[in-house]
């Protein structure tokens, strides 16, 4: 089987909306951009394959058998993509649950970057370093980590889930 134009536009389109919809912040569209793109996958693997009869040794003839790699490589993706919808589905619900929407949050240490780009400033792991490299760091603190709350349930207004951070609640402390 040769694809058609309108195979050919219409992986085009599922690929692309999938793909347009991955990049926003709502796991809802997240999750839709999954599937289509899922589709738009398998639909073009599907197109891949050379079509014919059932490919059954004996009954069809070896010239008329149709490729059966292309369907044994789609029912596999999607069966992965079943996982991956159960799992961002999970996701988005624990996140409806724990903050009322189903936004990503910026990460902590991006916030951080973009504030000092705005400043046109560099931060210190990217200074210049004026001791040789073989002699350990002596002033105790660790570059990786990032100043403040820092706690897997923060929200952006410094609680979480138990209330504000630093309270002397248990569960939105920091690292």
């Amino acid at each position: 089987m040769i694809p058609n134009l309108v195979q050919a536009v219409t992986v085009g389109v599922l690929v692309g909306a999938g793909v347009t919809l991955l990049l926003e912040r709502s796991l809802t569209r997240v999750l839709l951009g999954v599937i289509m793109l899922g589709n738009g996958v398998n639909l073009m693997i599907l197109l891949g394959g050379r079509s014919g009869a059932a490919p059954i040794v004996g009954v069809t003839p070896e010239s008329e058998m149709s490729d059966p790699l292309p369907q044994a490589m789609v029912l596999t993706a999607i069966v992965i993509t079943l996982g991956i919808t159960a799992f961002l589905l999970a996701v988005g619900y624990r996140s409806w649950q724990l903050f009322g929407h189903d936004e990503v949050q910026d990460d902590l240490e991006d916030q951080r970057i973009m504030v000092l780009a705005q400043r046109d400033e560099v931060t210190r792991g990217d200074e210049p370093v004026d001791e040789p490299a073989d002699e350990p760091d002596d002033d105790g603190e660790d570059p990786e980590q990032v100043p403040g709350p820092a706690g897997p349930f923060t929200r952006h207004d410094g609680t979480g889930p138990d209330g504000p951070v630093g309270s002397g609640r248990s569960g939105g402390g920091g690292r």
